[in-house]
């Protein structure tokens, strides 16, 4: 099933369609992502990379929330979602499950995004807009990616740096491990 913007606004799924939705091994975890716009836009992106489920973690604002929808034009109802105290403690979690852990952040133990080997499963840790991602979660990742940047700004949008990561990964990992 592929839905338009429009049609997106004025369907609600039912629980069987969600069930019938195969996912790919990818995970999502906000670590006090405070934008709402942000937010919704990787909603947008786990559902165009048909994510697993996304983990809104600390300050995060959850949904309902008119704001989250409008960015996510409503995928928030299709992906999947859970809010937890700590991105930490997810990480944790999805690593001892045999998920791979990448925090997106600059910092001195990172890789080029495009230097890292990627396996799947695998779950992408962002952070807040000013302060990145958390220590307690960057200590558990067992990789830390960084975008190059080559004007004033040292970082790019937590949306548009998550979509260029997790196209990298995708890319980069075999066709049969995807849907």
């Amino acid at each position: 099933m592929k839905l338009k913007a429009g049609e997106l606004r004025q369907t609600i799924p039912t629980k069987e369609e969600k069930q019938k939705i195969k996912h790919n091994p990818i995970y999502f975890v906000l670590d006090n992502v405070l934008d709402t716009y942000n937010i919704g836009s990787i909603f947008r992106l786990a559902d165009a990379v048909s994510a697993e489920k996304i983990f809104l973690c600390g300050e995060c604002e959850t949904p309902p929330s008119t704001r989250i929808t409008k960015a996510a034009i409503d995928t928030e109802k299709w992906v999947g979602w859970e809010y937890r105290k700590s991105a930490a403690e997810v990480a944790l979690e999805l690593k001892q499950k045999g998920v791979m852990i990448v925090a997106l952040e600059q910092n001195e133990k990172s890789k080029p995004y495009n230097k890292i080997d990627y396996k799947f499963p695998i779950a992408v840790i962002v952070g807040n807009e000013t302060y990145g991602v958390s220590e307690d979660a960057l200590d558990v990742s067992d990789a830390i990616a960084e975008l190059p940047m080559f004007g004033v700004n040292v970082s790019l949008n937590v949306v548009v740096s998550s979509g260029i990561l997790v196209y990298e990964i995708v890319k980069n990992l075999t066709r049969g491990d995807m849907i």
